[in-house]
C-alpha cells in the first residue's frame, strides 16, 4: 500500500490550508462569530461556502458522473483531515456531517430522478439534510434491525409513518430527510428507507435535545411521526432494504468521522505545541522537560496510529471492500486518540487550555461524543471480536 496522498490530493491539502488559515480559523477567536450551538454563523458561514465553492474547494465525495472529483477514499482521508484542522472547515466544503454522509449514500443508491429533488440541493448548498434512525428506548439504538419501533404502512402508493425518533443529528435546520422505518417483521429485512421533506405535515421536532455540546448546525432533536404520508416514489432503494441502506452510509460516515477527527487532534497538538515553545517554567522551556516531551510524544504516536488504521480502511474501501472490521478499529483508535490530543494539550496549556481563550475547551467537549455517535466503541469492539472469532489467525492476514 502507499502512503503518499497522489498529487491532487496533496494540491487540495495546500489549498484547504491556505483556505483556513486565511478566511477560517481567524473567526474561530471570536465568540461572537458563534451561533447557540457554538457552529459558526449561518451568515458568516453562507459567506465562506460561496468562496469556497469558488475556488473549487466543494464536495470533494462526488462522484465524477455528478459533477464532482471522482476521489478514491484514501484521497479524501487526507482531504478530510486538512479540513478538520479548523472547527468551522468541514461544514465550509460541505463534507461535515450529517450531509456528508447523505451525500454519499443518495450518490450511490438514489434513482436519476430521487437524486435530482433530493440529492443536488445538498450539494448545491442549498439545503442540510438529516438521517433519522435512532429512538428512545424500547426502540432502536445501536441495534436498528432488530429494535425499530416507527412504522411505515402502505396505503396504495403511500406510506403513512408512526414513530418516535430522537436524537437526530441537524434535525432543526435540515430540510431533507432521509428517514428508516420498519414495513414487515421480517429480521432481515424489516426496515425500509424513505426520503421526506420538511414542508410536509404528519410530523413535528418535540424539541431539540440539550447537550453538553457543541452541536452541528440545527443540534440534536427529538422528532414525532403521527401519520407523515410518503409517496411510495420517495422510497430509497427496495422494500426491505432499509438496513442494506444504513450499512453503506454509515460504514463510510464512520470513517470520514475518523478523518475529520484526526485534523481536530493535530490542531491540538499544534496549539500545545506552540505553548510548551513559547512558556517557561523552573529555568528552562516547557518543551525542554522531559516529562512534556513524553506526553507530546505519546499523544503524537496515537495520532499517527489513527492515521494508518484510517488509511488502511480507506484503502480496502477503494478495492470495494466493505471494510466493516477495518472501519470499527479506525473508529475506536481515533475516537481515544482525540480525546487523548486534546486532553494533552489542555493539560499542557493549564487554566489558559480550560479556558475559551482557546479552542482546546470546544474540542474536548466535541470529542467526549466521538465514542458514542455512529455505534459506540463497545459495540465496534464486538464487530472486532466476532471477526477474531471467525477468522482466527487470518484476523491478521496480509491483503
Amino acid at each position: 500500500m502507499d502512503f503518499q496522498p497522489s498529487k491532487r490530493a496533496q494540491d487540495f491539502v495546500a489549498r484547504i490550508d491556505a483556505f483556513l488559515t486565511a478566511h477560517v480559523i481567524p473567526l474561530e477567536s471570536d465568540r461572537a462569530n458563534f451561533d447557540e450551538g457554538e457552529n459558526i454563523r449561518d451568515e458568516l458561514l453562507q459567506a465562506l461556502r460561496a468562496k469556497a465553492l469558488a475556488e473549487g474547494l466543494w464536495n470533494f465525495q462526488l462522484p465524477e458522473s455528478l459533477g464532482g472529483y471522482g476521489l478514491k477514499f484514501t484521497e479524501l482521508a487526507a482531504i478530510y483531515e486538512a479540513a478538520g484542522r479548523s472547527i468551522f472547515g468541514p461544514v465550509c466544503f460541505n463534507i461535515a456531517a450529517p450531509d456528508d454522509g447523505n451525500i454519499h449514500l443518495l450518490s450511490r443508491v438514489a434513482t436519476p430522478a430521487q437524486q435530482e429533488r433530493w440529492l443536488m440541493p445538498i450539494v448545491h448548498g442549498e439545503v442540510h439534510s438529516s438521517i433519522v434512525m435512532t429512538e428512545p428506548a424500547p426502540g432502536s439504538g445501536s441495534d436498528p434491525g432488530g429494535m425499530m419501533q416507527t412504522r411505515a404502512v402502505r396505503r396504495g402508493d403511500v406510506w403513512v409513518v408512526h414513530g418516535h425518533k430522537w436524537f437526530i443529528t441537524g434535525g432543526e435546520a435540515a430540510e431533507h430527510f432521509i428517514l428508516l422505518a420498519r414495513t414487515s417483521d421480517d429480521p432481515r429485512h424489516g426496515l425500509t428507507a424513505f426520503l421526506f421533506d420538511k414542508s410536509q405535515p404528519g410530523w413535528r421536532i418535540e424539541r431539540r435535545i440539550p447537550i453538553m455540546g457543541p452541536e452541528e448546525h440545527g443540534g440534536h432533536c427529538e422528532l414525532i411521526f403521527d401519520g407523515l404520508e410518503i409517496p411510495d416514489a420517495n422510497r430509497l432503494m427496495g422494500v426491505g432494504e432499509g438496513m442494506k441502506a444504513v450499512q453503506i452510509r454509515l460504514g463510510i460516515a464512520r470513517l470520514t468521522h475518523c478523518m475529520r477527527w484526526l485534523g481536530l487532534a493535530k490542531r491540538s497538538l499544534e496549539i500545545a505545541g506552540t505553548h510548551v515553545k513559547d512558556r517557561a517554567a523552573f529555568g528552562q522551556k516547557l518543551i525542554d522537560h522531559e516529562g512534556v516531551q513524553w506526553m507530546l510524544g505519546e499523544a503524537a504516536l496515537q495520532v499517527q496510529m489513527g492515521r494508518m488504521l484510517t488509511f488502511h480502511a480507506a484503502h480496502k474501501l477503494d478495492q470495494g471492500s466493505r471494510a466493516r472490521k477495518e472501519v470499527s478499529m479506525a473508529k475506536i483508535a481515533v475516537a481515544d486518540c482525540l480525546h487523548k490530543a486534546v486532553d494533552t494539550a489542555i493539560q499542557l496549556l493549564g487554566a489558559k487550555g480550560y479556558s475559551r481563550d482557546t479552542i482546546l475547551e470546544w474540542i474536548y467537549r466535541y470529542a467526549r461524543q466521538a465514542r458514542l455517535v455512529d455505534g459506540a466503541s463497545e459495540v465496534h469492539k464486538m464487530v472486532l471480536a466476532q471477526h477474531l472469532a471467525a477468522e482466527g489467525r487470518d484476523f491478521w492476514k496480509w491483503d
